[in-house]
């Protein structure tokens, strides 16, 4: 297989490291749904966003940064998002990897991506095969988004826990269970890794770059 133009690191809520800093945007995301709302972060952990440079020339997207705000006042309410509400997100999100992909860009995407497809959306797009139509109106394929699925595994016990101990980030034990229970992870054919929660932030990134060589 083709070397990755993009990385998706995927995990239910809470399988990153809960000593990372949580992302300023959602914390005033939080602040624009009034005090005592808690905007849970539905995506995989903030690797890149504290380490910028990891690998060089990987530009970094944080998936929850991308929800409309209908999205984030469920979320902020406690509700998990159903299909509809992620589908047009997920679809957001190819458009950005395809555009980055096509201009030669490499890039890192954190994001649930929890059921096969929102991961296929997030290569194809909703309808199948990448195609956009230039400004004279006829359709053009753009550049494949060779992804490289990165999964975060861990179990219940160890992921909520973590969640418990994360300062202003609440996630209730039947939240996060929905998640599990939505939870399919990579296989076959699929182009991907799994990586344990129970490994230090430097072995995760380690065994990230082994893999991209």
């Amino acid at each position: 297989m083709a070397a990755p133009s993009a990385l998706l690191v995927m995990g239910v809520s809470g399988s990153g490291n809960p000593l990372l800093p949580r992302a300023p945007r959602m914390e005033e995301a939080q602040r624009r749904l009034g005090k005592g709302s808690h905007v849970t972060s539905m995506s995989s952990p903030q690797i890149h966003r504290r380490h910028p440079a990891v690998i060089p020339g990987w530009k970094f997207y944080d998936a929850d940064d991308y929800h409309p705000e209908e999205n984030r006042m469920k979320m902020g309410k406690g509700i998990p998002l159903n299909d509809q509400d992620r589908i047009p997100w997920l679809c957001n999100l190819h458009d950005i990897l395809q555009r980055d992909v096509a201009s030669g860009q490499h890039v890192i995407l954190a994001c649930s991506a929890l059921k096969k497809v929102y991961r296929d959306i997030l290569i194809q797009g909703k309808d199948g095969a990448p195609l956009k139509c230039d400004e004279s109106g006829k359709e053009e394929k753009l550049a494949e988004v060779k992804l490289l699925v990165v999964h975060l595994t861990g179990s219940f016990e160890v992921i909520s826990g973590r969640l418990l101990k994360r300062k202003g980030h609440f996630m209730s034990p039947e939240l996060l269970q929905s998640q599990f229970d939505t939870l399919e992870p990579p296989s076959a054919p699929e182009n991907f890794i799994q990586i344990s929660v129970d490994k230090n932030l430097s072995e995760i990134i380690a065994t990230i770059i082994e893999t991209l060589k």
